[in-house]
């Protein structure tokens, strides 16, 4: 008799065309939230009032009088809302990120569901604070050093169109960045690298993290630093965490593993 015990996913396999109707229900719920969170947002603050939100950092820096133009004929109406649409995603950012860890669940075993949904709900809270860093402190500080170095007889006044894109960029590109503890704990915990790799290529990953931040951000130092040195705190950060992770989602009879092991 052997002794071996069954496999928690035995017999839960799927035909294709079932995994397709459930991403299908997956991806309409996920829109639906997003469509809820604009209806609400449109009512209120409404779109005008999520534009002035997002136009605050800029306007605060341009010189006495200067306002953010419209190039466009539909630009007053089409920006406003895009942005609306913008706020409704982050809104419904955990709702869609739950949807992704139903589909993907009954895959897992039990002893690797325990960490899923509080590792969505980290994913959900770093992509906000990355976003929420960009608004605070990146863009009234890149506002600040263009305008002190724009010559005198320049006068600002940028395309709300323009404007929208590139910050719509940045809020992309520190959402992402804030997400580096979770791609740690990701390639720790199936495998791809260990903890002590992850430590020895620390080195490699500051540089790497100073040329991204040189190439995705603005040509401003105060930019760059803003999300280099997060990023690479981030990166120790997720280091710590993956070894808890590890620990914490580990099968029961499954043996300790090298990348658990502290470095010596």
């Amino acid at each position: 008799m052997s002794d071996e015990k069954p496999d928690e996913l035995a017999g839960t396999e799927a035909p294709f065309v079932s995994h397709l109707i459930e991403l299908r229900d997956r991806l309409i719920r996920s829109v639906i939230a997003i469509a809820i969170a604009f209806g609400v947002l449109a009512f209120f603050p409404g779109p005008a009032g999520l534009y002035d939100l997002l136009a605050a950092p800029m306007l605060a820096h341009l010189p006495r009088g200067a306002t953010l133009i419209a190039t466009n004929v539909i630009s007053p109406i089409l920006v406003p809302l895009k942005i609306t649409l913008m706020a409704a995603f982050l809104v419904a950012l955990p709702v869609v990120l739950y949807q992704l860890w139903a589909f993907v669940a009954p895959g897992l075993y039990s002893h690797e569901k325990k960490l899923v949904l509080p590792l969505v709900v980290s994913s959900t809270v770093l992509f906000i604070v990355g976003v929420a860093f960009c608004y605070f402190i990146v863009i009234p500080g890149m506002s600040r050093f263009i305008q002190n170095f724009a010559p005198a007889s320049i006068t600002a006044a940028p395309d709300i169109e323009q404007y929208f894109g590139f910050v719509l960029t940045l809020f992309l590109v520190f959402g992402v960045a804030f997400e580096v503890p979770i791609a740690v704990i990701v390639l720790a915990r199936m495998g791809i690298v260990s903890i002590d790799q992850l430590r020895k290529m620390r080195g490699y990953f500051v540089v790497g993290a100073f040329i991204v931040s040189a190439v995705v951000t603005p040509p401003d130092v105060i930019s760059q630093l803003a999300l280099a040195i997060p990023m690479v705190v981030l990166y120790e950060i997720g280091i710590i965490a993956a070894k808890l992770f590890i620990k914490h989602t580990q099968a029961p009879e499954e043996p300790a593993t090298a990348s658990d092991k502290p470095a010596a």
